[in-house]
């Protein structure tokens, strides 16, 4: 689905990411993982289009994205929750959500009755503004408009980050339900190491910009991994 290759990215003279590559599959959850200010954040925006790119190639379904805008990729079906929810505070929980109609045709404009299954609070609060929601109800908002978009790939940014334990608990069974649909890829952006692990098919540890590690579940159950991310 998505294979990223040798990808570099500069913020004027200084380079945040160097050679980094890092793909992710249907139907499972590829973890980045790292400590802050290691470039993990924008991997993921040079992904969405955020940001351009120095060198390297992003490939979703064969086809390289790298020079797409954002609305463009968003239009192939690449959805991108990041880091800090960034939901528009004076709309109405409803009317957030349906931000995410933009990039789907007419017929398919529609809020998926799945997106309330998963987070049935959201339903409760329709007409309340996103503003007037707690943080970990926004991040459930902010998941659910990327779902309303029908993505193909589901980019999220560290979606546990000030989020209290019980709305952690509800966004792992999230991403669980929809790793097993089997119809999407999911690249995770995380720092808390249990939640990751829960998740995690296959995983990539970053540190100055670059994948220093790499491997499947299984490799996350020794100490190397959570001793990389304490350092």
């Amino acid at each position: 689905m998505l294979a990223v290759e040798n990808l570099s990215l500069h913020y004027g003279a200084a380079q945040a990411l160097r050679g980094v590559s890092v793909g992710a599959a249907v139907g499972e959850v590829t973890c980045v993982l790292g400590r802050n200010g290691v470039g993990k954040t924008s991997l993921l925006r040079a992904i969405a289009g955020h940001r351009p790119i120095s060198g390297g190639s992003i490939l979703f379904e064969g086809q390289n994205i790298a020079r797409l805008k954002p609305f463009e990729r968003a239009a192939r079906g690449i959805a991108y929750v990041p880091q800090g929810r960034e939901i528009f505070p004076l709309l109405t929980v409803r009317e957030n959500l349906e931000t995410g109609f933009a990039p789907l045709k007419r017929g398919s404009r529609q809020i998926p009755e799945e997106v309330f299954e998963l987070f049935p609070v959201l339903k409760s609060m329709l007409g309340r503004r996103g503003g007037d929601l707690s943080g970990g109800q926004q991040q459930q908002l902010a998941i659910g408009r990327a779902l309303v978009m029908r993505p193909r790939l589901l980019v999220l940014d560290e979606p546990t980050e000030g989020i209290q334990p019980s709305i952690i608990k509800d966004i792992g069974r999230a991403i669980s339900y929809l790793r097993g649909r089997k119809d999407m890829a999911i690249l995770l952006v995380e720092q808390y190491f249990d939640f990751a692990r829960e998740l995690a098919d296959r995983f990539v540890v970053m540190e100055r910009g670059e994948i220093v590690q790499h491997g499947d579940r299984a490799a996350l159950e020794g100490n190397d991994v959570r001793q990389r991310l304490a350092i």
